[in-house]
């Protein structure tokens, strides 16, 4: 079913080349045309942005734990896309782990293509992953469909999803340069951390944010970015560092960059907006692997972003209930990692970026044409150009608003951003032309899509 001819019209238009006024003309959920005239065809319904809303391209989430099947009660498909709607996000990429099964073979694909049937409120893609022993699924996945490949370098917090060493990644790393896919990469390994673990002092409280965050020392990330430098520049396989915290780790990515190897970087909201100096004792909803650190080491990610050392921003959602958390213990050492942050991903950077000086051409390469141009889709998304989707969201610069659990959209509402008050609202999200979100109404339900690696 296509939306009918549509034209949105604002003065703040991000288009691919140039930010002013602008009419978007949408046929058949396209881009047909762009025009700066004021003509509406006959016909065709009007949407006038107004003079202080931005009209941007919908932005591209490439690190989403949806978690269905099998840990469906952590979030699920719907109340995963509702929440990237409601932050303007009009394609995520779910992540192959957290989901029983994994996403690391053909059956297993199948099956979470089955349970996303029917639920979706902005399109979906996939990514595969890269276990011990399963390079000869790596073909069979890549036919199927996912943008490419997840593995880790520790243990990843669930038995399904084993990581891999140097070994392993010597056997799938040639198969994926074969294939052309990329190879994303939780970069840290093993020996700093238990190492880290061993020396932490008995009577050292796991109340304390300081003691988890000497649990997960910067040099865990430091090695695993080398060795996968390395190993890059062996096996010429594409390599993408995610989540990266460690700004120690820099240098080495921009040497690397420098030189031509094929490594791209993310980084994610909660490293670029709080600091480790900030976080209270037993606010477990601040723990995620690799952790949140220090002003200073936050600020080195900004300039990294600055000169284009990382790519993009993408979210790290990555739920569960609550209890998990371990709230009322308040135990570092025993809560599960990860933060909600799907949702606010647009107002979060907007209000750390403005506040630094950047721009609304920088916001939309980081929040949507960078992450679209990871997973190959830049044709269709990530910017407002004619024959691409009419992935669009309207949004508010200057408005402010308080976080409070109640407009959150995703299943659990436990996030370090309660009460947090940002910068930048969003009132209107479309979707391949459908109107999905619109001022805290959801709208054309489940009109998202199953989105496959396209095959040139």
């Amino acid at each position: 079913m296509h939306p009918p001819e549509l034209v949105i019209r604002g003065r703040r238009v991000v288009t691919e080349n140039w930010v002013g006024p602008a009419s978007l003309h949408i046929t058949r959920g396209y881009i047909s045309s762009i025009s700066i005239l004021e003509d509406v065809p006959a016909g065709a319904e009007l949407i006038d942005a107004g003079p202080e809303e931005i009209v941007m391209p919908g932005l591209v989430d490439t690190h989403v734990h949806v978690n269905e099947p099998g840990r469906t009660d952590w979030e699920g498909f719907e109340t995963a896309t509702h929440a990237a709607a409601a932050g303007g996000v009009t394609t995520i990429v779910d992540m192959p782990l957290n989901s029983i099964p994994a996403t690391t073979n053909l059956e297993g694909f199948e099956t979470k293509l089955a349970a996303a049937h029917g639920k979706l409120s902005v399109d979906v893609a996939f990514w595969g992953g890269v276990v011990p022993g399963n390079t000869n699924e790596l073909a069979k996945l890549w036919e199927a469909g996912v943008v490419g490949f997840k593995c880790f370098l520790i243990h990843s917090g669930v038995d399904e999803f084993p990581n891999v060493g140097e070994s392993d990644l010597r056997a799938a790393m040639p198969e994926l340069a074969r294939l052309g896919a990329l190879l994303i990469v939780h970069a840290e390994v093993p020996g700093p951390v238990e190492t880290a673990c061993c020396h932490l002092a008995g009577n050292e409280s796991s109340i304390s944010y300081q003691t988890f965050l000497r649990s997960r020392p910067r040099e865990a990330e430091n090695q695993a970015v080398n060795l996968m430098i390395r190993l890059s520049r062996d096996t010429e396989c594409r390599i993408h560092v995610v989540h990266h915290s460690s700004a120690d780790a820099l240098p080495a990515l921009r040497t690397a960059k420098k030189f031509g190897l094929p490594i791209t970087v993310e980084t994610c909201p909660h490293y670029l907006h709080f600091a480790a100096e900030d976080i209270p004792d037993g606010a477990t909803e601040f723990k995620c692997c690799p952790p949140i650190r220090e002003s200073e080491n936050r600020e080195k990610l900004w300039q990294a972003l600055d000169d284009g050392t990382i790519d993009f921003v993408v979210s790290d959602h990555s739920p569960c209930p609550p209890d998990m958390k371990l709230r009322q213990e308040g135990d570092f050492i025993g809560a599960w990692g990860g933060i909600s942050s799907l949702q606010l991903r647009l107002p979060v950077i907007w209000t750390e970026a403005i506040a630094r000086g950047f721009t609304i051409e920088q916001l939309t390469e980081w929040l949507c044409a960078g992450p679209a141009r990871q997973i190959g889709l830049s044709n269709l998304k990530g910017s407002l150009k004619p024959g691409a989707d009419a992935d669009i969201v309207i949004w508010n610069p200057d408005r402010e608003f308080k976080v409070e659990s109640s407009m959150i959209q995703h299943r659990h509402k436990l996030t370090p951003y309660d009460g947090e008050t940002l910068r930048g609202v969003v009132e209107k999200t479309f979707v391949r032309g459908h109107l999905v979100y619109d001022g805290g109404e959801f709208f054309s339900d489940h009109l998202g899509r199953v989105t496959l690696r396209p095959k040139h």
